[in-house]
């Protein structure tokens, strides 16, 4: 009764943040530093709070690092910064990708002029930050404490459906749903990885490959490459 309740709190704090996370990015639409700020502080803030109030709850076991992991993680990185990459190329003489850059200028102020830093914001802070709020919490946290059949799809459901208050203005409805049914996925991916090795390095690790594809492709559209 007692793991349940500690559950229904992790559960709670996680749709509270991607809820206040997507109102921010849907009707607010601050620029990207004001968005980074008040997700870092949702993110980290809400669980860690949460963990102060119950000492039974502890993230440090998320960063125990397992050298074994590392071959894997490099490896899976490179074949997914290749395939993003790949996909692109494939697919660019069928979407327009044009809106994009568009949407990036208009909705959160990234530019041709700032997108290198926010490139790299996004490759290393971001992604750690949503691997430790999306796997870290949502899925080993709360796998501990619920069903882990239960675990898997809440953690990868919550963490495709989070993106898309951002990416609703990117793409055409038929790109849309392959990228949120990709991210979906990949959520699922990054629970086994996760669930394999007991921290959040290996995600993490292929989550910077995929950003450092979407970013080389950012760089693509926005004339920089």
């Amino acid at each position: 009764m007692i793991n349940r309740k500690r559950a229904i709190y992790i559960i709670v704090i996680v749709i509270a943040g991607c809820l206040i996370m997507a109102w921010v990015d849907a009707m607010i639409r601050p620029n990207y530093a004001v968005k980074s700020i008040v997700k870092i502080a949702l993110f980290t803030l809400l669980p860690i709070s949460y963990s102060l109030f119950d000492r039974q709850i502890n993230f440090r076991k998320l960063f125990n690092f397992n050298k074994n992991s590392m071959k894997l993680s490099a490896f899976l990185g490179a074949g997914v910064y290749i395939f993003i990459l790949g996909a692109y190329f494939i697919l660019t003489p069928y979407f327009d990708f044009s809106q994009v850059t568009i949407a990036l200028q208009n909705n959160i102020g990234v530019n041709k002029e700032n997108f290198i830093f926010v490139a790299i914001y996004i490759s290393l802070i971001n992604s750690l930050l949503e691997e430790f709020f999306f796997r870290g919490i949502s899925f080993l946290t709360l796998k501990d404490l619920l069903n882990r059949k239960i675990s898997y799809l809440f953690s990868a459901a919550t963490f495709a459906l989070y993106h898309i208050a951002i990416m609703t203005s990117w793409f055409n409805l038929s790109l849309f749903i392959i990228l949120i049914v990709s991210l979906f996925a990949a959520g699922l991916i990054f629970n086994w990885l996760d669930e394999k090795y007991n921290n959040i390095y290996v995600s993490w690790t292929v989550h910077i490959s995929a950003n450092l594809a979407i970013n080389t492709i950012g760089c693509i559209l926005f004339g920089i490459l």
